[in-house]
């Protein structure tokens, strides 16, 4: 596409001039990217630098660089004037976007795709993701407003500067008039404690197996995701060994929902992943490389534009199926249809928490609790708000013997029961750390606690929500023979019992 004589390579001079910043950042022989010899001779032929030019051809190169951004390439007076998106051509109008002008490139670019060597300028992965024939609304030096005809980005979009800064924006309508925006937040649907369906009724439900993790839900846009709880906090930092999902994921937007899991010994344990939940940015990043967490990803809630969640459980797998998760940190793990009484030995056989039934037809229904989706487990759990601690002895002085533990209900915080089992050494210096913080004078509970329950208490604001395993409920009310699992920090105080 470059024009005839001038150089070896085609290029009048003018246009070699512009390729000098191109060429002094890669090395020949060290780098498969094309590099055209810099021009000798003199005089371009004419018209050659077509400025009145009405488009050209586009390329937009996929860069699995260091960081992850799409290459917007501009056919432009005989080379590619160039833009890095880092989160790709923006879908929706209205949406602005980051776009680095970078130096320019040869025409002999758009036709390539290879893997650039470390140590080499833009070390990585570079694949074609969309190619095409653009028209020039506006190109001056501030804006440059094109109309992309390729098969993946169609639309307008206008490249403005502001100062130093580029930027880009989508001007005119998607081309799918019922795409809908992405929702800055989801919650997830939750489900019942119950047993399994009756047999003659299986056919209509599936299983999966009940991993023993925490609720999370993952926005993934632009290669980049985010992460959050179940009460909707940002958790994203806490686990960055799942960053690749995004990159994986490439400019595919979803919402998916899911548990993220740490292993002991091939199997989930909420315990081990304990150290994770609570760590800090810098903290969770050495653990990431010792104790490293799994996703495990069973719904999808919104995919390129469509919601989900009025798709029924059965399809809205068959898409998530179809985007073939499978990476170091995260998968799809299968589920069953029929013969949930299979399904539910296995998981006591791989001693798992339990299984989850969903009715094949059920819509989702963000941040409710339906029959739709019913838990069976035979390990009984507990979720209880923290009201005070006990002095430890032997060696457990100079910590907690024990945590008081109550439940909110109508009247307040009920008091439960008492918990010293089940803590790790870390989780005895965290919890203590976190007890001593929100320490108050006056007992949280609703009623009085037992004297024979309570020697010498430490009373605290009702801020922490834990989790422990238990065999039974007296007659009283009371909690017996239970045993720590961990703090939930993805549940609210106030939040029911589930």
């Amino acid at each position: 596409m470059a024009g005839d004589s001038g150089t070896a390579t085609g290029y009048p001079p003018r246009m070699a001039a512009r390729l000098d910043e191109y060429r002094s950042k890669r090395r020949p022989g060290r780098t498969p990217e094309p590099l055209p010899d810099r021009a000798e001779s003199s005089g371009a032929p004419p018209g050659h630098e077509r400025h009145d030019s009405p488009g050209g051809a586009f390329v937009v190169h996929e860069h699995h660089a260091r960081s992850l951004h799409w290459d917007v390439r501009l056919e432009r007076d005989g080379v590619l004037v160039s833009f890095a998106v880092p989160k790709g051509l923006p879908e929706e109008p209205g949406t602005v976007r980051l776009a680095v002008h970078t130096e320019d490139h040869p025409m002999e670019y758009a036709d390539f795709s290879g893997r650039i060597p470390e140590g080499e300028y833009g070390a990585g992965e570079m694949t074609i993701w969309d190619r095409g024939r653009y028209e020039t609304r506006k190109w001056s030096d501030d804006e440059i407003s094109v109309v992309l005809h390729g098969e993946r980005a169609r639309g307008r979009y206008v490249f403005f500067r502001g100062g130093s800064r580029w930027q880009v924006i989508r001007s005119d309508p998607p081309s799918d008039p019922g795409a809908a925006p992405m929702p800055e937040v989801v919650r997830p649907m939750l489900a019942v404690a119950g047993t399994l369906p009756a047999p003659e009724e299986e056919r209509a439900w599936a299983f999966e197996f009940k991993w023993d993790g925490v609720r999370a839900l993952a926005r993934v846009e632009g290669g980049r995701v985010r992460l959050f709880s179940r009460r909707g906090d940002d958790i994203t930092a806490t686990y960055p060994e799942l960053a690749g999902l995004g990159a994986e994921l490439g400019t595919t937007r979803v919402w998916l929902d899911g548990e993220i899991v740490a292993l002991r010994d091939g199997r989930p344990s909420f315990s081990a992943l304990g150290g994770r939940v609570h760590a800090s940015p810098r903290r969770a990043t050495q653990l990431a490389a010792r104790q490293p967490v799994t996703y495990l990803v069973f719904d999808l809630l919104y995919l390129d534009g469509h919601s989900c969640l009025d798709l029924p459980y059965e399809q809205r797998r068959r898409l998530l199926d179809k985007l073939g998760l499978d990476g170091p940190h995260w998968r799809v793990p299968p589920h069953y249809t029929g013969d949930g009484a299979a399904v539910v030995a296995a998981a006591a056989e791989q001693e798992l928490e339990g299984v989850l039934a969903k009715r094949l037809d059920s819509v989702y229904r963000p941040g409710e609790r339906g029959t739709a989706w019913v838990k069976i487990t035979d390990l009984r759990t507990a979720e209880v708000v923290v009201g005070g601690w006990q002095p430890g002895t032997g060696r457990r002085a100079g910590t907690f013997g024990s945590l008081l533990l109550g439940i909110p209900d109508e009247d307040g915080l009920r008091y439960v029961g008492r918990v010293g089992t089940g803590f790790t050494d870390d989780a005895l210096r965290s919890l203590r750390t976190k007890l001593n913080r929100i320490e108050r004078r006056t007992s949280p509970f609703a009623g009085a606690v037992p004297r024979d329950r309570a020697h010498a208490p430490h009373w605290v604001s009702p801020k922490l929500v834990g989790e422990v395993a238990f065999k039974a409920w007296t007659n009283d009310g009371r909690l017996r023979a239970p045993t720590w699992r961990g703090l939930r920090t993805d549940r609210d105080p106030g939040e029911p019992a589930s």
